[in-house]
């Protein structure tokens, strides 16, 4: 079945049926209707290289994911979670999603832009790739709309999407306080990806306000991975004066402080009590189970579609206003007295 084929038994022209399919406005709706459902009948399916090109438009945005970690066998479950999610609302907007592999130390810095030409992607949404790789700044600097989860870029069509970390971070703390904890540690993330910064600018705005002395040995670094938070956490119990709570940047960092606190003869929240951040699945799993600031994958994937069907429709511009995606305190067994 081809168009002209569909075109003789629905009685019309193969331009008519090609505007029908395309939805263009020079066909009337009963004739729309009627050449929509003999296609079906028919199994008729558009030649899809041809209708872009008549169109002009793809339908399809790639998705650039590089965490920097899978190469040393880490995955990140908050990760996963949200590449599902943008999957899910790039589907129901009626986008196809096209992974771009990210370029190898021998490829040209324009990889990324190349790509996006070749295939007539319509844009590009970024998940968490450091906003100081070069393939990814010569693609932010071009004209394809580019919308960043968790990544910080600028460009004429760029917007960035993320959690709302800074606020979710004080809301950890100030829980922590009201709990009346006043020695009150962080293991942070990497701290040249945005939303590490931002959990610890949240985390030391909260104890600022609080009255709360940070001395530098209260902060240490991990990298949202479990080995890296029972390190963080054994070195913070070994200090004068140790915490008698930490929020985690991340919920494996938390678990791993509260390995680190099950090896020190420590009890979970009597000696010590831990709160993370994301809410993966583990969270709930753990005993005691682990109070963490969760954040919404489906609306962080459900934004950044918009967002981007927003700069593709709109004329270049300056970097467009970040949209920003409230959190929520969720208060378990590792904070709660009692437990």
């Amino acid at each position: 079945m081809n168009i002209r084929e569909l075109a003789r038994r629905s009685g019309v022209s193969t331009a008519t049926v090609s505007r029908a399919l395309n939805d263009r406005a020079e066909v009337s709706e009963a004739t729309r209707a009627r050449i929509r459902q003999l296609a079906i009948e028919l199994g008729y399916s558009p030649n899809e290289p041809a209708r872009t090109l008549v169109r002009r438009r793809s339908d399809t945005i790639g998705l650039i994911w590089d965490s920097g970690q899978e190469a040393q066998g880490l995955h990140n479950p908050f990760l996963l979670g949200l590449l599902s999610a943008v999957r899910t609302a790039l589907s129901e907007a009626d986008y196809h999603l096209m992974l771009l592999t990210t370029p190898g130390p021998e490829d040209p810095d324009a990889a990324h832009l190349q790509a996006v030409r070749r295939h007539n992607l319509e844009g590009v949404i970024v998940l968490t790739t450091p906003a100081d790789d070069r393939c990814l700044r010569v693609l932010a600097a071009s004209a394809v709309p580019c919308a960043g989860i968790d990544t910080a870029f600028t460009g004429p069509r760029t917007v960035r999407v993320s959690s709302d970390n800074a606020a979710g971070a004080e809301a950890a703390v100030e829980h922590l306080y009201a709990l009346g904890h006043r020695r009150i540690a962080t293991i942070t993330g990497p701290l040249h990806l945005p939303p590490a910064a931002e959990r610890l600018a949240g985390y030391e705005r909260a104890c600022a306000r609080l009255g709360l002395p940070v001395p530098p040995r209260y902060v240490t670094e991990g990298d949202f991975f479990l080995d890296s938070g029972e390190a963080a956490a054994r070195r913070l119990l070994a200090v004068a004066e140790p915490p008698t709570a930490i929020f985690a940047a991340g919920d494996q960092m938390a678990v791993g402080a509260m390995h680190a606190a099950a090896d020190a003869g420590l009890s979970v929240p009597r000696d010590l009590a831990v709160v993370g951040f994301d809410d993966i699945d583990a969270a709930a799993l753990v005993r005691p189970a682990l109070s963490t600031v969760a954040q919404d994958q489906r609306g962080l994937g459900e934004a950044a579609v918009e967002a981007l069907r927003e700069l593709i429709d709109a004329a270049p511009v300056d970097t467009a206003e970040p949209r920003i995606i409230p959190t929520r305190l969720l208060i378990r067994g590792s904070s709660r007295p009692g437990a």
